[in-house]
């Protein structure tokens, strides 16, 4: 059975954690726990650390990387890229992240897709926008329009599917995956629930959600990398680790492997 690439995002172990250790602490965990990428959170640095020293840890450990920052590719009433996009494509750079992840922000008619293309040229990052839990990026009718305008446009940028954020637009997952679903490179998985205050936070999965998260993944291309941005706790952190790592590994096997029993009898 092929094994799945799976992802950390390091605000899993919690922010005052990671803030506490530092980012770079936590890369022999995921090693261990048999993690394929690490995902960097630029609101969980210090300004203390060293980038390049960061990127050559995890390059020498065998991990991939990829660079999170909070940023919405349009501002609001602006119709040129976030002028914030480029300083942030030099510090994923400076880890030497192959992708960076960010949000939509205010797309309208007016924004300058095309001078999003001549930002992003300049630098060897492949662009990922995710649907983050706003009302500009967290609803399906924008990031529709924009993944069909880059389409339109043959721009080389994906999206970061993430499984749990459509809930605090009140948007379905499933059509979300449906609609958006070709476009997909990289899926955060979390599930969601509601606290004592009644806030929307998010918990490691149940059976239920694994089953519905596989049924998602089979309106995106095969295999592709998923990440736990859910929280990690508890006393043995790199059992529980490995325990969640493993049940994502195993998503959409069963899919793989129907489809290669079915060809086998062709």
């Amino acid at each position: 059975m092929n094994r799945f690439p799976v992802a950390i995002s390091l605000g899993a172990f919690g922010a005052d954690l990671v803030r506490e250790r530092g980012q770079a602490s936590f890369i022999p965990l995921l090693v261990e726990a048999g993690v394929t990428r690490i995902e960097l959170r630029e609101e969980l640095f210090t300004g203390r650390e060293d980038l390049a020293a960061l990127g050559e840890a995890i390059r020498s450990q065998g991990l991939e990387c990829l660079y999170s920052a909070p940023l919405e590719v349009w501002l609001e009433g602006q119709n040129a890229p976030n002028p914030e996009l480029e300083p942030t494509l030099l510090r994923a750079t400076a880890c030497g992240a192959p992708w960076l992840k960010v949000s939509l922000g205010h797309l309208t008619e007016d924004s300058d897709v095309a001078a999003l293309a001549e930002r992003l040229a300049r630098y060897d990052v492949h662009l990922l926008v995710e649907n983050d839990q706003t009302p500009q990026g967290g609803r399906l009718e924008p990031l529709v329009q924009f993944f069909a305008r880059i389409d339109a446009l043959q721009m080389p940028i994906g999206m970061t599917f993430d499984i749990g954020n459509w809930l605090w637009q009140g948007q379905s997952a499933t059509a979300a995956a449906r609609k958006l679903g070709r476009y997909v490179e990289y899926v955060h998985c979390k599930a969601v629930s509601r606290n004592a205050a009644g806030k929307l936070v998010a918990v490691p999965p149940r059976q239920a959600d694994l089953h519905l998260w596989e049924q998602m993944l089979t309106h995106m291309p095969v295999g592709l990398p998923r990440a736990i941005e859910f929280p990690l706790r508890g006393d043995d952190l790199l059992a529980v680790t490995r325990t969640h790592v493993e049940a994502l590994a195993r998503l959409g096997q069963q899919h793989v492997n129907l489809s290669a029993e079915a060809l086998s009898h062709v």
